[in-house]
């Protein structure tokens, strides 16, 4: 809590460094997030979640089980764990370009062809490539990784890559759900994992999460540095944990305060990318230049095809002097996406604000942890009495809006007043800033419960897209139908879940999330039913007017839209780019085109 005990220990820290075997130990290799931290259902057949990472942590949730079973017709009796070891003689044998080794070698940086550390770096996070390592199974995986401390390193690792034709790969934190860090089955070069996370581990926060296992990792130092110096960046994606900021340019990343802080295009001042011709990075840090197309655009969203991202200048801002979480329920979800068409309209978003269709609003009831008191009891008990029985709003339509509001303690109060007074003209209920802040919170778990579903035979995704206003309800209407549809035409057996939420908004539209998931029983090959539905679902989308994504990006998964979506002309000017920058192909990661 005392931050000045953190600057006392000034460069002595800085220097302490963690080596990636110690960060493997940290995270899962076929899982999400944390080694330590999980869902799972105890002797009672209660779940808890383990660690002391998160606000959850340690705590019984009653409601999960139930909300579990009958959402999926899932049991308990029926489980499917995961394979607990990486079996390293199932990985294929590395083949590697020993020009390339010897001379990279001869530089000092650190490489490895190690099958674990390989294996880590070949997979971000789709749900086909968890499933199959779950079962122990490895296709093409990266045959060397390389961890370069500087961006002088990369250079060097370029340089050498295109003299000895290698493919190179980069990774940042491996939170892709594009399938953007898979190996192409098809590449017979050598390919080489850059995997960038150096460039920050000998810093202080890489320590601190490895030696105090209850604070976050990736962004902690950073953000610790900036808090400590009373500023902040404002850029908060659901995996800001575990991302890199390479990452966040590489794939025009946005994040949940966005309506006061912006997206990462609108954060980014400066960015340094090395790339087979050399280095491309403006010659002033202005903040705006008339100098013709900007050359940051080719930069940002180029998913790993052009080069790697090295440096990165970015707006930071005053910490917010007053933080109030806040929540609204809606009779319905119409009412609540006109509601938030109208806060758009106006101009008054808070830096959060997102609507949770029914099955999200029972789904995050379900994660509610055991109440301490009977006279909380008493007051959850109160309210849904005054919500559903005085007020007359149906449990099985409802819907909720999380806030965060941020700023100065007046102008946040005033802002408040502002929102909330727009959402009672919707029929909006005020519902507590704890409904607000347990939702914010759980948006840092949510990612921990496909490996809990997976564990009885459940799998599920999430995707989205980015809507006109006056497409909203029709999008998520008709993809969540189409979904359900395709589930019972492919042969699955028991009802999916399928839902959605409006999570970041626009003068023009919003973002939309969709998630799915099905119980798989009986399905002899359920990833290829489950990419299936996806690809349907996505079509829905694309038909509906939405688009090809908001913020995860193309990588392998959506590129076949790709034309269609940018047009003939715009895929040949990224071809041209990419001919030009990068003529031998090797950033060879097969994204995007």
């Amino acid at each position: 809590k005392d931050l000045s005990f953190f600057k006392s220990l000034g460069n002595c820290l800085c220097r302490a460094s963690v080596s990636p075997k110690e960060l493997q130990e940290i995270m899962k290799w076929n899982g999400w997030g944390y080694s330590d931290s999980r869902f799972f259902f105890n002797k009672k057949g209660q779940a808890e979640f383990t660690g002391r990472r998160y606000r959850l942590s340690g705590l019984i949730i009653p409601g999960l089980k139930d909300w579990f079973e009958s959402t999926f017709g899932a049991s308990l009796q029926h489980k499917t764990p995961a394979t607990p070891i990486l079996n390293s003689s199932a990985v294929q044998p590395p083949t590697l370009n020993e020009a390339f080794v010897e001379e990279l070698k001869s530089t000092g940086i650190p490489l490895s062809h190690d099958a674990e550390d390989r294996v880590f770096r070949a997979h971000g996070h789709c749900l086909h490539e968890i499933f199959a390592l779950r079962e122990g199974k490895f296709g093409r995986v990266p045959d060397m990784v390389v961890w370069p401390n500087c961006h002088n390193d990369v250079v060097k690792i370029v340089e050498l890559a295109c003299k000895h034709n290698v493919c190179l790969i980069p990774y940042g934190g491996g939170t892709s759900v594009s399938s953007a860090l898979e190996c192409p089955p098809e590449e017979t070069r050598s390919i080489v994992s850059l995997d960038t996370s150096q460039m920050v581990c000998k810093h202080l926060h890489f320590w601190l999460a490895f030696k105090y296992n209850n604070k976050r990792m990736l962004s902690f130092f950073f953000l610790l540095q900036l808090n400590e110096s009373g500023y902040c960046t404002g850029h908060e994606p659901d995996s800001m944990e575990f991302s890199s900021l390479g990452g966040w340019v590489a794939t025009r990343a946005s994040g949940m305060k966005k309506n006061v802080y912006g997206n990462i295009e609108d954060l980014v001042v400066h960015v340094k990318m090395v790339t087979p011709q050399g280095v491309i990075e403006k010659s002033c840090q202005g903040p705006r230049m008339s100098t013709g197309p900007d050359v940051h655009h080719f930069i940002m969203g180029s998913e790993g095809t052009l080069g790697v991202v090295t440096e990165v200048t970015m707006k930071i801002r005053p910490m917010p002097e007053y933080q109030k979480y806040g929540s609204v329920v809606f009779p319905n979800f119409e009412q609540g996406v006109a509601c938030l068409r109208e806060v758009a309209r106006q101009r008054c978003a808070p830096a959060s604000i997102r609507l949770m269709d029914n099955e999200q609003f029972k789904f995050g009831h379900a994660l509610k942890p055991q109440v301490s008191s009977i006279f909380t009891s008493f007051l959850d008990g109160l309210k849904k009495f005054y919500i559903t029985k005085f007020k007359g709003f149906d449990p099985n339509r409802l819907c909720v809006a999380t806030l965060l509001f941020e700023g100065d303690r007046e102008k946040v109060l005033q802002h408040e007043k502002q929102v909330y007074d727009i959402a009672a003209k919707f029929g909006g209920l005020a519902a507590g800033e704890d409904n607000g802040q347990r939702g914010y919170m759980l948006t840092f778990v949510i990612a921990y419960l496909r490996d809990l579903g997976m564990d009885y035979y459940v799998i599920g995704e999430s995707f989205e897209t980015s809507v006109p206003w006056d497409r909203v309800l029709d999008i998520c209407r008709n993809v969540k139908a189409r979904i359900i549809r395709e589930c019972k035409d492919k042969g699955v057996q028991f009802s999916p879940l399928s839902t959605c939420r409006v999570t970041q908004t626009y003068d023009a539209g919003a973002c939309v999330y969709f998630y799915f998931a099905f119980n798989y029983r009986g399905l002899s090959d359920p990833v290829h039913v489950y990419e299936q539905v996806e690809h349907a679902a996505r079509e829905e989308i694309l038909a509906n007017g939405g688009s090809l994504s908001h913020h995860h990006g193309v990588g392998k998964l959506r590129k076949e839209w790709m034309r269609d979506t940018i047009s003939k002309v715009g895929m040949g000017m990224l071809k041209s780019v990419k001919d030009y920058v990068d003529p031998n192909n090797i950033f060879g990661n097969r994204n995007l085109l």
